[in-house]
């Protein structure tokens, strides 16, 4: 779990991160619910028709980027370049700055608004657990995304890769040469 960074977010220390009010929004549905499961991602996991829980993956425009993914918050997702398609490979010091999307136990990935439901699916994370995929590509969130709506980690180096917003086609938004 990432810890809050209030220089970051420009908040005082006992003020918790959006991934912390999260995860403790999820404790309270937990609890309330009786059901299993955590969440160490910005997604809200909502209750479908047949009981179960479901993490929601949209279609937005966001300012500079385009139409991209992101999560239930307006959170813009993210691919990391050596993931490839593969597996998920941010992991240790990496999980502090792109937290996964992660998919709670007996959750299945929805569709929303512009995507694609047939490219949904998980993998597998190295910390446990399944993150949510899309077009094989494990989602990731950005620490340094502090509100809705903005992509401050599309195409940047860093923990040994290239990061990059994703199209609701399965494409990253790879700038051209």
């Amino acid at each position: 779990m990432r810890q809050s960074r209030p220089a970051e977010r420009g908040g005082h220390p006992a003020v918790p991160s959006r991934a912390g009010l999260a995860l403790m929004a999820a404790a309270v549905i937990v609890f309330a619910c009786g059901c299993g499961g955590s969440s160490s991602s910005g997604a809200v996991a909502g209750a479908t028709a047949a009981g179960g829980t479901t993490v929601t993956v949209m279609a937005r425009s966001l300012p500079g980027v385009g139409t991209v993914l992101v999560d239930s918050q307006g959170y813009a997702l993210y691919v990391f370049a050596p993931d490839d398609r593969r597996a998920v490979t941010c992991a240790g010091t990496c999980l502090g700055t792109w937290p996964p999307l992660m998919l709670p136990s007996g959750a299945t990935p929805a569709a929303g608004p512009g995507v694609n439901s047939m490219l949904l699916g998980s993998d597998p994370d190295p910390a446990g657990g399944r993150v949510v995929t899309y077009d094989g590509w494990p989602l990731y969130s950005y620490a340094g995304d502090v509100a809705p709506g903005q992509a401050a980690g599309q195409d940047i180096d860093l923990n040994d890769g290239e990061w990059y917003v994703i199209r609701p086609s399965g494409q990253p938004l790879i700038p051209a040469s």
